[in-house]
């Protein structure tokens, strides 16, 4: 998965993404529109032969690539510890 930069304003960010992985994206809207500071955050996959996939994140209030960094990293720090409960239940 290859993430490209492909409009940026002041509260709006698209990000092109290549060969997406929709296991990963899905919980990473999720987080985004859990956050009071994001206004919106979409996903459009449009013709699967001719257009690549593209996330826009919309803000409130401060920086949307902010955003995207926060809501990875939460989604991260989930399954870190998603991670250390299997094993620590499994041994």
């Amino acid at each position: 998965m290859e993430l490209k930069l492909v409009e940026k304003k002041k509260d709006l960010i698209k990000v092109e993404i290549e060969d997406p992985d929709e296991t990963l994206i899905y919980p990473l809207i999720h987080e985004l529109l859990q956050d009071k500071n994001v206004k919106d955050a979409r996903y459009s996959t449009g013709h699967p032969q001719l257009d690549k996939a593209v996330l826009a994140i919309i803000v409130k209030d401060g920086k949307p690539q902010a955003a995207l960094k926060k809501a990875a990293k939460s989604l991260a720090n989930q399954y870190i510890e998603a991670r250390q409960l299997i094993e620590k239940q499994l041994g």
